[in-house]
């Protein structure tokens, strides 16, 4: 009798000693990813602290930016990366969630596959490549069609006019969001069309054979089913675009002031930083890392947010 409990005993306190160290390395590696974390921010915000207390909260609040006078404000960076993104944001979701739609409920099943593959291959392109193709290819169609036509039909309204009066330059903040619109797609329409294909196929024929068509299927059964996970990527997709760097940086404009117009050329905390970090020195370097720390801060809340609504769409679903 003891012969055969033993063992048995023993074989259990192995597996609690090796369910214990297995719980400790997965401690460690969240302990890890929060400690890189911290440090990477805590890093940008001491080597910045010479702009900080040069500038105060002015950095924040002010448009000038001019290094041979010390002045440094974010305020144009800051618009900028805000006002690229929500524009890609406006372009790449209509967009992913029509790509999703086709894929999972429209095309038929021998086209599903080479497009599906297609949309991956684009997510996969390096970002200075689209940045390539945006100053090539759609800056001239940006020059000699679409900018004189925003500034003649849509550039005279009272309320929105503003926003598209401008010389026909091609670069600027719309251009940018443009190329990040194309850029963020990939990454929306695969999550989109992943989520949509993990909702079970009986509750999508259930509603079909009560009548239902397409469309409703998909915005009353497919939607509501994966709400919360279509929200996540699409926040995932705004955190690259508003950290994007080369693509922008070929076709915003690298011009750090502060315009009502959309046609204008502007900037973005990560263009600005990758176009003059190499030659900056003592004070312009740190203000160029305290903007990096004010793009961590930035991305963080937008990521907050989503968590945030995230957690009230469970509530609501009952999870």
């Amino acid at each position: 009798m003891n012969a055969t409990t033993l063992p048995a005993a023993g074989s259990a306190r192995d597996n609690a000693q090796g369910d214990r160290i297995f719980r400790w390395i997965l401690v460690g590696t969240v302990i890890f990813v929060l400690v890189a974390l911290a440090s990477a921010a805590l890093s940008m915000l001491w080597g910045g602290r010479d702009a900080l207390l040069t500038q105060g909260f002015g950095f924040i609040t002010s448009s000038e930016w001019n290094p041979v006078e010390n002045k440094y404000g974010a305020l144009a960076p800051i618009y900028g990366t805000l006002v690229t993104s929500l524009i890609a944001m406006v372009i790449a979701v209509p967009v992913s969630f029509g790509i999703a739609f086709f894929l999972t409920e429209v095309a038929p099943r021998w086209l599903r596959g080479p497009v599906g593959t297609a949309i991956e291959l684009l997510a996969g392109i390096p970002s200075i490549i689209y940045g390539m193709w945006g100053l090539f290819v759609l800056v001239p169609v940006m020059t000699n069609h679409v900018t004189p036509w925003l500034n003649d039909h849509l550039g005279t309204l009272p309320l929105v006019g503003p926003l598209f009066q401008g010389p026909p330059l091609g670069i600027g903040i719309l251009t940018a969001g443009l190329v990040l619109a194309i850029m963020v797609i990939p990454f929306i329409s695969s999550v989109i069309r992943e989520v949509f294909l993990t909702v079970p196929t009986p509750l999508k024929e259930s509603a079909y054979a009560l009548g239902s068509t397409k469309w409703e299927v998909n915005w009353d059964i497919v939607l509501p089913y994966t709400r919360s996970a279509v929200i996540g990527g699409i926040f995932l997709g705004l955190g690259r675009a508003l950290g994007e760097t080369m693509a922008v940086a070929f076709v915003v404009g690298n011009s750090v002031t502060l315009s009502a117009s959309l046609l204008m050329p502007g900037t973005t905390i990560a263009a600005l930083i990758a176009n003059d970090f190499g030659e900056a020195t003592e004070t312009y370097r740190s203000a160029l890392l305290l903007l990096g720390f004010v793009l961590f801060v930035v991305t963080f809340a937008v990521l907050a947010v989503a968590r945030y609504m995230l957690m009230q769409l469970s509530r609501r679903e009952g999870y």
